[in-house]
């Protein structure tokens, strides 16, 4: 009979044999010096090479090249190798790359194990070679005691469904909306207000070319209200998650408009409603009422109730007939997603009373309002504030970032605001910039503790502002300026004290007749959504991402990614290209209708396990581990059953176990007890080393 042909793998090299005898190859990597230059790695190899089942023990100077990849493939085809162990950067950093080399070789991707030796050893041990080097054999030995003990694991593949959710309709939510719509998913976009555009919409022009925000902003909400795919839900908010990536239930509550499409007659049940609100749009600069249009131009285009605000005394209904429904009913929406962008965006910080003079002195006022208050002034016009033509203004940064512990009144949750909002210094000096062309006669004041505009572009208007004449005043954060009201008959309503740094600490008293306090970002309230998503806030407060370099946009939940201020100070630009970037994690994701997970995750023993549901009750994930009803000849009984795609290998359920019936898919209690074994152990190897 013919010999039969050997088994062969996807890219038609013969399949390595997975069973059998262990054959191990270890590979020390010099990591271009960052190990090398403290670890001895030559030596740590031939001492590697003397423990059992160490078919092969290697090194390079970067392993992780084309060329030490090759090296490990050829190991595992021409030699027997079936077992990887790597010594090399972090596992984080390269644990993809190695896992692809051992597939392509044709090896089990799960029969590999890697050791940091640069952060775990060279960098922390650079004084002391010898023991590094010593360290080094050690930390190899263990995972070739783990390495012995592997076993063939399969990715878990879960359906996935083609269908995202994204959560605020800001510039980042309709960028990352139209991003994934366009690879041929399906999106849902929610805002909780009932217009869409987000801060974005409250700005006349955008740095560094001094756009047109609004016209802008209105070319991408055309492109997705355009899109067949995309479906936008305004006055919606998230009330329920279950599930786990690829098959979220997403439920979604949407409050009535109360006003049907189409309604025109907006100014005349404007005017006979009795609800008088300061209007948010312009931060509190004008006043509205409560059936309003945020600004013209916006979409909606129809008008919404302000059901916080509005008593239903039925005033506007007389006027606009069926065309208000002031009894209209909150609707609820179930959806299956595959995965959720976060992109609830910021809050500006809201100065303390008597901060800076702030809600104390009327001329004391944020750049925000000053923007709108731009806005609001007719071309021609002079700048007017409470009455009085304004001939000098003093913008002062940092109000509400880098804040100082002791020195700034903290938040209500008890901490100030130490990071930097990034943007702040930016936004003054374009604003600075549009001051003097439309008013050059104001006399302009900038006080600062630093510049920072790191952006392309943006120092040019910390040049022009310097050429056009603005006063730089810099204060140190301990020396915080004081603004105090001006002495009775004095020319200018506000006086401002700094000591000056940029004149070696001269005092100096500046008359102005507006301070504008440039506010940083805060991170908005949305515990509700933290709560649902299980998605956590950093130490500012912020959504926090996994790494900020190898997965900047995703959070420790799978499916749930993150876009825009949500994660942190951004201008527009940053915003854009992290919706983007979120949109590609999210196709890469769902787009082919599968997802696959990491097969580390919890594992049951039917025939050690008892039933206790002790298992059950310290697993902290939603549906990742339950006692279910099994019949076996007739007798029924309880056993612990994991659903992998909720499980995230934690490993809490192993330790609880009376029966050591669960173990984590490659990390066993007998891997563990084989690599502590080994690192508590007299090693005869070592020998070599010393």
């Amino acid at each position: 009979m013919p010999e039969e042909a050997p088994e062969m793998t996807p890219d038609k090299t013969p399949a390595v044999s997975q069973q059998g005898d262990v054959k191990i190859g270890v590979y020390t990597c010099y990591c271009g010096g960052n190990i090398s230059d403290v670890v001895n790695c030559e030596t740590a190899a031939r001492a590697l090479g003397r423990l059992s089942d160490v078919a092969v023990s290697r090194t390079h100077m970067a392993m992780c090249s084309d060329a030490g990849q090759a090296m490990i493939e050829t190991d595992i085809k021409d030699h027997g190798v079936n077992r990887v162990v790597i010594g090399a950067c972090s596992p984080s950093l390269h644990e993809a790359t190695f896992r692809g080399t051992v597939a392509r070789a044709g090896l089990n991707p799960y029969l590999y194990y890697h050791v940091g030796l640069r952060e775990q050893d060279s960098w922390v041990h650079g004084d002391d070679p010898q023991g590094a080097t010593e360290k080094a054999v050690r930390l190899m030995s263990a995972a070739v005691a783990k390495a012995r003990l592997l076993e063939p694991l399969d990715a878990i593949h879960l359906t996935a469904e083609q269908h995202a959710l994204v959560i605020g309709a800001g510039v980042a939510g309709l960028r990352a909306s139209l991003d994934i719509a366009r690879r041929g998913i399906q999106v849902t976009l929610i805002e909780k207000t009932p217009f869409l555009g987000g801060r974005m919409a409250q700005l006349e022009t955008v740095f560094p070319n001094d756009q047109p925000a609004r016209e802008t902003l209105r070319s991408l909400i055309e492109q997705v209200l355009g899109h067949p795919k995309i479906t936008v839900l305004t006055q919606a908010e998230l009330v329920g998650v279950s599930g786990y990536v690829g098959d979220y239930q997403i439920q979604i509550r949407q409050q009535p408009r109360g006003v049907l499409e189409g309604f025109s007659n907006l100014q005349a049940a404007a005017d006979v409603c009795p609800i008088d609100l300061p209007d948010g749009f312009n931060y509190g600069l004008t006043r509205r009422k409560a059936i309003y249009r945020a600004y013209d131009g916006c979409y909606p285009v129809t008008p919404a109730i302000d059901w916080e605000h509005c008593t239903r005394c039925g005033e506007c209904v007389r006027v606009g007939g069926q065309e208000i429904n002031l009894e209209d009913e909150t609707k609820t929406y179930d959806l299956r997603v595959g995965a959720v962008v976060v992109a609830t965006g910021f809050d500006l910080y809201e100065p303390h009373h008597g901060e800076y003079g702030y809600d104390e002195l009327p001329e004391v006022i944020t750049l925000a309002q000053l923007i709108r208050l731009l806005a609001l002034t007719d071309q021609g016009k002079a700048l007017q504030w409470n009455g009085r033509q304004v001939r000098d203004i003093a913008l002062i940064h940092c109000v509400g970032s880098r804040q100082i512990d002791g020195i700034h009144e903290p938040q209500p949750d008890g901490q100030v605001n130490p990071y930097c909002s990034r943007v702040c210094c930016t936004a003054n000096l374009h604003v600075a910039v549009e001051l003097h062309e439309r008013y050059p006669d104001i006399h302009i004041y900038d006080l600062y503790q630093d510049i920072r505009t790191y952006g392309r572009g943006h120092e040019d208007y910390y040049t022009r502002s310097s050429a056009d004449g603005v006063r730089f005043l810099r204060y140190h954060s301990d020396e915080i300026p004081e603004v105090l009201p001006a002495p009775d008959n004095d020319s200018w309503p506000v006086m401002i004290r700094i000591k000056d740094h940029l004149t070696r600490g001269v005092e100096l008293e500046v008359p102005v007749d507006l301070v504008v306090l440039v506010t940083g970002m805060m991170p908005r309230s949305i515990e509700d959504i933290i709560r649902l998503l299980k998605v956590s806030p950093g130490t500012d407060r912020f959504l926090l991402e996994v790494h900020p370099k190898l997965r900047p946009v995703e959070t420790a939940v799978p499916g749930v990614v993150l876009a825009g201020t949500a994660q942190g100070p951004m201008n527009i630009q940053e915003s854009c290209a992290a919706a983007s970037a979120a949109a590609a994690k999210v196709a890469g994701l769902i787009g082919q209708g599968q997802v696959e997970l990491e097969p580390f995750v919890a594992r049951v023993d039917l025939e050690r396990c008892d039933g206790t549901g002790a298992c059950v009750e310290v697993c902290a994930y939603e549906n990742a581990i339950a006692l279910e009803e099994i019949s076996d000849n007739g007798r029924t009984s309880h056993r612990a059953v994991v659903t992998p795609a909720n499980c995230v290998g934690c490993g809490a359920c192993v330790s609880a176990c009376p029966n050591r019936a669960i173990d984590i898919q490659g990390w066993t209690l007998e891997q563990y007890e084989a690599m502590v074994g080994v690192i508590a152990a007299d090693l005869p190897i070592l020998e070599m080393v010393r």
